[in-house]
């Protein structure tokens, strides 16, 4: 077996690895990137943009049931799911394109097949051996299938970009925001839609505002919300399904049941013992705070990880890293505080920050919190209402700002801005000393008392 040797293997190309990837390119150094599938992982293919397409097609959706109330006349028929669904597709395969080009044009050798490694130094791939001073594991996350009888009867969040056909019926299990992104979805598309969660109420790793008004909203919409269900088994009756509990309880009559309860490691096949990279209880690889394993000259990042699996964290932490290994930058890496987030639900969700209960655990009767509920302006002339809600999380004498928390109308673009200002240890005078831009929900955050 000949050896292809480089300065850096990324063993994924997902956003992380591509990222990381394309910056070492730029420093001069040798790359390549292995993936099996598409370029671009989850956040191109089968999550972040795929799913935006989707919430604008829902936006769309609840716009026009509220063009009457404005004054126009429309006549809206049911969303043609083939035809968006097609157009979505085209629009991924191109990025697929643009991705590989990209390589192209920095020199970075893109090789499709799976990954295994053979030592600390070297990987396997399409019976190749290729060898590197350093290897990136990049190869991110799965959806996970809970191991229950008739489980296989459900799908996933990549099952959900599959789907030819909008299902009439929809069971969604789970309460975080992949579950509740994808119920949303669905219901705004046209499916009626039942959400079955564990607790009592949804987004259970966000602050709890943010998950109750959530449930409230997609309540209101008609979504139905079932709580405190632990499902033991799926079953299929007549080309339905349905889904049974660990009380007894049956569901049943849905065209479509889908699993949104969490996503693991994706290393099935890396073989990592061959390399000696360690993994903790639940198999994500271990790094320090610079992307390190136990193993020198390996690395990790994104969602292998299990820290903080979102696109724009691979994206920083690979670049990241790539400015260590070969732009002489010795001390950069990613903080892994204070990362913003939106959650694509109907109305978005912005945060960024400690919630209440995490402020309080850490800094006790040091935290003061200000609170904003109200109903846009937009909804004053709308039959259909979305109510905003708003939270500042504060400490210290100085009330520097620790966390914000919003659900409403414009929550994920006005976030952006905000989230920089907290990161830079901006405190509630700073916030008040703000001139408000009105009327926006925006100005809600600077005018709080």
């Amino acid at each position: 077996m000949s050896d292809q040797a480089f300065d850096l293997i990324s063993i994924g190309g997902g956003s992380g690895g591509l990222a990381c990837a394309q910056r070492a390119a730029e420093y001069g150094a040798k790359v390549a990137v292995i993936e099996s599938h598409r370029l671009g992982g989850t956040c191109v293919n089968v999550g972040c943009v795929p799913k935006k397409v989707m919430w604008n097609a829902a936006s769309v959706a609840v716009g026009l049931a509220d063009a009457s109330d404005y004054g126009f006349n429309v006549t809206v028929g049911d969303n043609d799911w083939p035809t968006l669904k097609g157009k979505r597709d085209a629009y991924v395969l191109r990025l697929n394109g643009i991705y590989e080009r990209n390589l192209a044009t920095k020199g970075v050798t893109y090789v499709r097949g799976a990954a295994r490694f053979l030592d600390k130094g070297g990987v396997e791939v399409n019976g190749e051996r290729m060898t590197a001073r350093h290897i990136v594991i990049a190869s991110g996350g799965r959806a996970t299938v809970p191991t229950l009888p008739g489980a296989e009867l459900g799908i996933t969040s990549d099952g959900f970009f599959s789907l030819e056909q909008r299902p009439k019926r929809v069971a969604v299990v789970g309460s975080g925001y992949v579950a509740c992104e994808l119920a949303g979805a669905f219901h705004e598309l046209g499916s009626e839609v039942e959400l079955f969660i564990r607790k009592d109420h949804l987004l259970m790793n966000f602050d709890a505002m943010l998950g109750k008004s959530l449930m409230r909203e997609m309540s209101r919409q008609g979504i139905t919300i079932h709580p405190h269900v632990v499902p033991a088994s799926v079953r299929g009756q007549s080309g339905l399904k349905a889904l049974w509990t660990a009380d007894g309880r049956e569901f049943s009559g849905f065209d479509c049941l889908l699993w949104g309860v969490g996503r693991g490691a994706n290393i099935a096949g890396l073989d990592l013992s061959k390399a000696g990279v360690a993994v903790d209880d639940s198999d994500y690889v271990v790094t320090d705070g610079f992307q390190n394993t136990n193993v020198k000259g390996v690395y990790a990042i994104g969602g292998v990880t299990g820290r903080a699996a979102l696109t724009p964290v691979a994206i920083a932490a690979g670049r990241r890293l790539s400015d260590r290994l070969f732009g002489g930058k010795t001390d950069r890496r990613l903080e892994y505080s204070m990362i913003p987030t939106v959650v694509f639900t109907h109305p978005p969700i912005g945060t960024v920050g400690a919630s209440e209960a995490e402020a309080r655990a850490q800094y006790g009767d040091a935290v003061k919190v200000y609170v904003a509920d109200f109903t846009p302006m937009y909804h004053a002339l709308t039959t259909r209402k979305t109510h905003t809600d708003m939270k500042l999380v504060c400490v210290g004498p100085e009330q520097r700002i620790v966390g914000c928390h919003i659900i409403g109308s414009g929550a994920d673009e006005m976030l952006q801005g905000f989230a920089v200002a907290i990161r830079m240890g901006a405190t509630k005078r700073d916030f008040d000393d703000t001139v408000a831009i009105h009327p926006t929900s925006a100005e809600e955050l600077v005018t709080m008392r």
